[in-house]
C-alpha cells in the first residue's frame, strides 16, 4: 500500500479540492457569469492533468492557477470578440447569400486558428503579415505605415510565413499514424511490390 508522504507537493486531486471553489469564485468575479467560471475553473485543472505540476505551497498553487485562469480569460475575451465580428459580418449580408450552419462553422473555426497564429508572432509581424497578404499593400505601403524600412517588412513577412509552414509541417506530423511518433508499428508507406 502506498501512503502518501506528508512532506510531498500535494496531487491534483489535493489541488482541485484545495483550491477549485476558490479559483472559480476569482473568475466568477472577473467575468460576471458563473457559467463561464465554472468551465474555465475546469479548464484550468484539464491542463493542470495535461501538464502536471508540483506546487511547494497554497499560495504558490494559487499564483500559477491565478495566471493560468487569467490567459484562458484573455482566450475567451479573444474569442468572443472573433465570433461577434464573423456574426456582424454574417447579419451583414443578405439572408440569400449565408453559408450553411456548417460552413459559417468552420470559417469560424479557421478565424479562431488564424488568430492563435497571429497572436504567437510579435504585434509588427503578425500586422505586417496581414497588411501584406491580407490587404494587398506593398511592403513599402506597410512599411510607411509602420514606421519601418522596407527591408523590416520584408523580414516580418518572411517570419511570419515560415511560422506559419511549420505549423502547418506540425499538424501534417500530428495526422500521421502513431501521432508522428516514432517508432510505429506500422509503415506510413505502402509497401514496393
Amino acid at each position: 500500500m502506498n501512503v502518501p508522504d506528508p512532506a510531498s507537493p500535494p496531487g491534483i486531486a489535493t489541488l482541485y479540492t484545495d483550491h477549485h471553489c476558490w479559483l472559480q469564485g476569482w473568475l466568477g468575479r472577473r467575468l460576471g457569469n458563473a457559467a463561464d467560471a465554472a468551465d474555465l475553473a475546469h479548464d484550468a485543472f484539464l491542463r493542470l492533468i495535461a501538464r502536471p505540476r508540483r506546487f511547494d505551497s497554497a499560495p504558490e498553487a494559487r499564483s500559477y492557477l491565478r495566471a493560468m485562469a487569467k490567459g484562458l480569460c484573455i482566450d475567451l475575451w479573444r474569442r468572443r470578440s472573433i465570433e461577434q465580428a464573423w456574426l456582424d459580418t454574417l447579419a451583414a449580408q443578405p439572408e440569400a447569400v449565408l453559408p450553411s450552419a456548417e460552413h459559417q462553422a468552420i470559417v469560424l473555426e479557421t478565424l479562431y486558428e488564424i488568430d492563435a497564429l497571429l497572436s504567437s508572432l510579435p504585434p509588427k509581424a503578425a500586422q505586417a503579415f496581414v497588411m501584406a497578404a491580407a490587404c494587398d499593400m506593398s511592403y513599402r505601403e506597410v512599411a510607411a505605415e509602420l514606421g519601418v524600412s522596407v527591408r523590416m517588412v520584408a523580414k516580418y513577412v518572411a517570419r511570419a510565413t515560415l511560422h506559419c509552414l511549420q505549423l502547418e509541417v506540425r499538424q501534417a506530423v500530428e495526422e500521421l499514424p502513431c501521432g508522428g511518433l516514432a517508432p510505429c508499428t506500422g509503415s506510413v508507406f505502402p509497401a514496393a511490390s
